[in-house]
């Protein structure tokens, strides 16, 4: 049952990232790929729909980990506090910015909200992903699960270069939805920023390359990069459904392949590889485990089935002139 459980979260969390990570790259592409106001509108409606849907992974990934892993939440969650604020705030900003940035007709109040957008997106990738990076590469925890050390004893070069990938990843699978959402002058300048896909994705490959230990996780680990090569070529040749899906196939092999490498350790500690904290040590008693699985057979359809609809019935093209005027 506790395994059931770690591939679970490892979906969650691919999921989050796969749904979250396109609307967090529009957000960053609001100040710089838009040529006027009406363009940024167009940016804005095409996530506005779903972009809070979309966090619901992320409420869940983090709350299936307390519920099933709870000493890998306490010692994950603890370390990370003071840059989980911060990822909070950002999370924040940006919800109360996409609700005020039309509420008064003024280009300095636009530009002001569109900025909070902007950082209330990166700051959260960045931090998200530096998060789930060093459950992947460890934290310097001692027996009892604690962290130890001096106020950056969190950092890491690895984590970080994980952390910027998930951030270039973002960026190009924001860019890509934006080539198949919209039409126009948008259009257009989101398949210029797609076909930067190599050098976008190149952190997170590397990221994700150093953790392959075997056959089975190289080969997983390259077929995301076949994915990655083969989303650029479809960009290139204007398939921009196909580039965005690709993109996906690259975000969910390399992570699944980083978690496979990992496994039975669910959180390295970088002081003692015996004090790790592994799926066996870290996981809740059955009891919990079964009922956990009971709710999320119930559950989880629903909330699949209503993430589909929205996407479906927001399914089309945006474009200036689907934009009223005087809109803001």
């Amino acid at each position: 049952m506790a395994e059931f459980w770690f591939i679970v979260i490892a979906v969650l969390w691919i999921g989050f990232f796969f749904l979250e990570g396109f609307d967090f790259g529009v957000g960053m592409l609001l100040p710089f790929l838009p040529e006027n106001e009406r363009q940024k509108r167009v940016l804005i409606n095409t996530i506005g729909p779903v972009w809070d849907g979309n966090e619901v992974w992320l409420i869940t990934a983090v709350g299936a980990t307390f519920a099933a892993f709870p000493r890998w939440y306490a010692a994950w969650l603890s370390a990370l506090y003071l840059p989980l604020v911060l990822v909070l705030l950002g999370l924040i900003v940006r919800g109360v910015a996409f609700e005020y940035r039309g509420q008064l007709d003024s280009p300095r109040w636009r530009r002001w909200w569109t900025a909070a957008i902007c950082t209330g997106s990166l700051v959260p990738c960045l931090g998200i992903g530096y998060a789930l990076t060093t459950t992947l590469t460890g934290l310097p925890l001692d027996s009892a699960g604690n962290r130890v050390g001096g106020p950056f004893a969190v950092f890491s070069w690895p984590a970080m270069v994980g952390a910027i990938g998930f951030v270039g990843f973002a960026l190009l699978h924001g860019s890509a939805f934006l080539a198949l959402k919209t039409d126009g002058a948008v259009r257009r300048r989101a398949v210029r920023i797609t076909l930067f896909a190599p050098l976008a994705l190149l952190p997170l490959a590397i990221f994700s390359g150093w953790l392959p230990n075997d056959t089975v996780t190289w080969l997983v680990w390259g077929i995301g990069i076949a994915a990655g090569l083969l989303a650029w070529l479809a960009a290139w040749r204007r398939r921009e459904g196909l580039a965005f899906l690709l993109l996906g196939g690259f975000l969910v092999a390399t992570l699944a392949s980083a978690f496979v490498a990992q496994f039975p350790v669910v959180l390295p500690s970088t002081v003692d590889t015996h004090w790790s904290l592994t799926v066996a040590t870290a996981s809740a008693s059955p009891y919990p485990l079964t009922v956990m699985t009971w709710l999320a057979a119930f559950g989880l359809p629903l909330v699949l089935a209503y993430q589909a609809w929205t996407y479906w019935v927001f399914r089309r093209r945006i474009g200036d002139t689907h934009i009223p005027d005087g809109a803001h």
